[in-house]
């Protein structure tokens, strides 16, 4: 049972004033008597009353040196140990004795880490749960630094936490600061630290050059010391809290705006840790300078990758496909990328700028790059229209450029020319052609009437236009005649007498 204060001071006063044996104080408090002799061993006090000889006195040696070298050994993995040694008592039991004899690990006390004004700021993520755009569903994280000193807090909601979104931060904290501070302190986090051995450190070639241009020292915390980072660790905590609890927002962008509102009001207008006396806005601009003395131009920055065009006019990017002119097909494009645009290049030539969704499956498109595409498809069949034709009719190369000399619509005449050979075939049309020419008639109109004086001259019928259906399964779909001898059936069943069609009803006439 639980040891109260109470029920404490009340077995230590009837033990040392009173001179109660531990069997009444245990009687009259209606307590077991281990939690008795548990008390007053806490006090400090020896072992009361007769020790008994345990089975587990002949191996507590073994025991005890084997907790020496391996403190956190399972009292399970060690009633193995010495059960294979010769112990004969029970699990339960043993595991009881062991708890009594494991060393107890020291509290580890922590000084309390000081930075000058200036010298240090803490980064991390903090995830805010999911928003839902459209048909994806997106994490909603924030991208939190804290200057450790005056604890001025930047803060940004993105959608992601890529390294793009995570440079952007940097950068974005920068310009409201006025400043970059010396050092950055880091947890291990996959955008800051790729591998970790010991002291042997790799960092994100992307979080150095980034450094090398800002001029700070990116420094990792100790694994497992997470007081260390213990100021972005409690704005975070103290962001959930008093800024995103209940929050009402419409978009991304609402929710930046009044991060920032919260920032350089209630957020500012708190007590400083460092200096009680002063607010954090205070302790922000001690006498009216800023915390950070180094300053550079910004570097710009976005999500790159490159993009392997598709057969469509398209480029896939974050779950959504943006339009590229069609010349640009298949071939291997880069996409630039920020929070409001997407930029897409060919080497350094830009072909396409989009403003980014962030939706799932959409189809981003400039109204040209399909419209030239169209275009180029019904040019590139009108050219197949008259390949055709001049291959079937070679007349017609004549009467097309005797018809662009009078301006006339080449697509109409190639089409009705097209038509006609169809109807008539490739030596009539060829016919009709010449004789069009020589009446110096370069028009459809006189191919035809040439081509019906033809057909009235051979009395020859007019021919039957075969209109084939557009959908391609009705086109190649088998059909099966029905036999003749069923149609002789029922001419059969027709011409019957009365006679027998009344015997069949059991009558007679």
């Amino acid at each position: 049972m639980p040891v109260t204060p109470e029920l404490r001071a009340k077995i230590l006063r009837y033990y040392h004033a009173e001179k109660w044996p531990t069997g009444t104080i245990a009687r009259q408090l209606k307590v077991h008597h281990g939690t008795v002799e548990r008390v007053l061993r806490q006090a400090g006090l020896p072992r009361i009353g007769t020790v008994r000889a345990s089975n587990i006195d002949a191996y507590l040696p073994f025991v005890l040196e084997t907790l020496k070298k391996f403190p956190d050994l399972r009292a399970s993995r060690l009633y193995a140990m010495v059960t294979v040694r010769g112990y004969q008592g029970g699990p339960d039991h043993f595991r009881h004795l062991i708890a009594q004899h494991r060393p107890r690990p020291l509290p580890e006390a922590y000084l309390r880490l000081v930075t000058l004004i200036g010298e240090q700021a803490q980064i991390d993520w903090g995830h805010f749960g999911h928003l839902q755009i459209g048909k994806a569903k997106r994490p909603l994280m924030a991208f939190v630094a804290v200057l450790s000193w005056s604890r001025r807090i930047f803060l940004r909601f993105s959608l992601d936490a890529r390294m793009e979104s995570f440079l952007r931060g940097h950068v974005q904290a920068f310009q409201s600061w006025g400043g970059v501070p010396r050092i950055l302190l880091y947890d291990n986090l996959k955008s800051a630290v790729l591998e970790r051995q010991g002291d042997a450190i790799r960092f994100s070639p992307a979080l150095l050059d980034f450094a090398a241009h800002y001029h700070f020292e990116p420094r990792p915390v100790a694994v497992a010391r997470g007081n260390e980072k213990g100021r972005v660790e409690r704005a975070i905590r103290y962001i959930r809290d008093n800024f995103f609890a209940a929050r009402t927002f419409t978009d991304l962008d609402d929710l930046n705006a009044q991060a920032d509102a919260w920032i350089n009001g209630t957020a500012s207008d708190r007590a400083c840790p460092q200096d009680k006396t002063m607010t954090v806005a205070q302790a922000f601009f001690p006498g009216g300078a800023t915390p950070s003395a180094i300053a550079c131009q910004p570097l710009s920055g976005g999500r790159a990758c490159g993009g392997q065009g598709r057969k469509t006019p398209h480029v896939r990017f974050d779950l959504n496909d943006y339009s590229v002119p069609h010349t640009h097909v298949r071939k291997t494009l880069t996409v630039l990328a920020d929070t409001k645009t997407v930029r897409i290049l060919d080497a350094q030539t830009v072909v396409a700028i989009h403003a980014r969704s962030y939706d799932k499956g959409q189809q981003i498109e400039i109204e040209s790059h399909i419209k030239d595409l169209v275009e180029r498809k019904a040019a590139a069949h009108a050219q197949r229209g008259m390949n055709r034709l001049q291959q079937a009719v070679p007349a017609s190369v004549e009467l097309l450029t005797q018809a662009a000399a009078k301006g006339e619509h080449l697509g109409a005449i190639t089409a009705a020319l097209l038509r006609l050979l169809d109807r008539y075939g490739a030596d009539q049309v060829q016919t009709a052609v010449l004789n069009a020419l020589q009446r110096k008639v370069p028009h459809p109109n006189a191919v035809r009437l040439a081509l019906e004086a033809q057909r009235q001259a051979q009395q020859a019928p007019a021919p039957v236009v075969v209109q084939l259906s557009e959908n391609v399964r009705l086109r190649d779909a088998v059909i099966h005649p029905h036999p003749l001898k069923n149609y002789d059936q029922l001419n059969n069943t027709d011409s019957q007498p009365e006679t027998s069609r009344g015997d069949n009803d059991g009558s007679q006439k």
